[in-house]
């Protein structure tokens, strides 16, 4: 299959690593954080702000997105990017993952995942075909396979059942994917590692995944309730057992302690809710740790959030006047936030390349995760 994925730099004292992701609307500097766009959209944030802050590739969810508008819809106004109006990249994940947390009635099998809306009730049912033709519809650049992610604490059995399945099911959309690139489409499909919390399950999955040579790969089952040191445990291990030269996207982190440790382990891709989630409960990102607004303190506090932020919300908005509209629950309190949120992320990662670049990305990790975790702004 082609090559997608080109390392610029190795860091000298460990795993982390920088590259460029070409795809079919535009290239990607990795590390590279992703923000979630669940329904094409990220929340209280426009395409402007996006593409301003410096985002290359965002997320959207398949599972919302085919529920409402609907797959064909999508496709009549020229995909996810003509619907949109957003030029670059998206990746789409499989819609697996909320089939499993959101649907009240769901059930697994062989043929596919039969589940019932969050909406409206209704049943649907997600196969390895359905979904793969789904997200070609919305000509997703990068496409997730559909995979079952097994939680934290579930026994063997249910382990190797849920590996045994999301391989087969990978062979199936494998098929599919070569069947719509045969009709024009260009998007990339990613593999997904599972094997749970089972170093032996884990190996054998990310071993049959790299036979199959896909352009990346995804590493699943990660970030789904374990300890902090179960999953750093298990990220390296599963890294360990994968090849190099490919790119390498871990779902669901967002905070800088994890995101420092997936880019340490030679991770290229993450994403998660949490910057824009916080930022609408008026918690924001801050070199001195979480900073939330809602506390008295910030009354007659004038000062940016972050006085070594240059994003345009601390160059502009106090913190008194930040915490002014979050308390009278505007709609601009979201907006800010979630912007200064995801511009500190971005910001972080784009220093992160530059330490790697200079063979120095351990000393920026210590010295950024030792003042963050000191706790609040006095």
């Amino acid at each position: 299959m082609a090559e997608i994925f080109n390392i610029l730099h190795k860091n000298k004292n460990s795993k982390a690593r920088t590259g460029v992701l070409s795809l079919p609307h535009g290239t990607v500097q990795t590390p590279v954080f992703m923000p979630v766009g669940t329904n094409a959209t990220v929340k209280a944030i426009t395409k402007d702000d996006l593409e301003e802050i410096g985002f290359e590739i965002i997320l959207a969810n398949t599972y919302h997105l085919y529920l409402r508008p609907g797959p064909d819809l999508i496709k009549e106004a020229g995909g996810l990017h003509g619907f949109s109006k957003w030029n670059r990249n998206f990746l789409t994940d499989s819609g697996g993952f909320q089939v499993f947390s959101l649907s009240k009635l769901r059930k697994i099998s062989d043929q596919g995942a039969r589940f019932q809306s969050n909406i409206d009730g209704s049943y649907h049912m997600f196969t390895p075909e359905n979904v793969v033709e789904t997200q070609a519809k919305f000509n997703s650049d990068i496409q997730m396979q559909l995979d079952v992610c097994s939680g934290w604490g579930v026994d063997r059995k249910e382990a190797v059942e849920a590996l045994r399945i999301t391989s087969d099911w990978l062979l199936r959309a494998k098929k599919a994917w070569e069947e719509e690139q045969g009709k024009g489409y260009k998007g990339i499909l990613f593999p997904i590692v599972q094997g749970n919390f089972f170093e032996d399950l884990r190996k054998q999955s990310a071993e049959f995944v790299a036979s199959l040579d896909f352009p990346g790969i995804a590493i699943g089952g990660l970030s789904v309730g374990e300890p902090k040191e179960e999953y750093s445990k298990f990220l390296s291990y599963t890294v360990s057992c994968l090849p190099e030269d490919k790119p390498k996207y871990v779902m669901g982190i967002g905070t800088p302690d994890y995101i420092l440790d997936a880019i340490a382990n030679g991770i290229d891709m993450f994403d998660c809710v949490l910057p824009t989630r916080n930022a609408r409960n008026g918690s924001y990102f801050t070199h001195d740790g979480m900073l939330s607004i809602k506390q008295e303190r910030f009354i007659h506090d004038f000062g940016p959030i972050d006085k070594e932020c240059n994003c345009k919300v601390c160059k502009n908005y106090s913190r008194s006047y930040l915490r002014h509209i979050f308390k009278s629950q505007e709609i601009l309190s979201s907006m800010l936030a979630s912007y200064h949120n995801l511009y500190f992320l971005h910001n972080l990662v784009k220093e992160a390349r530059e330490a790697i670049n200079n063979d120095r990305f351990e000393e920026y990790r210590k010295v950024f995760l030792k003042r963050f975790k000191a706790g609040e702004i006095k």
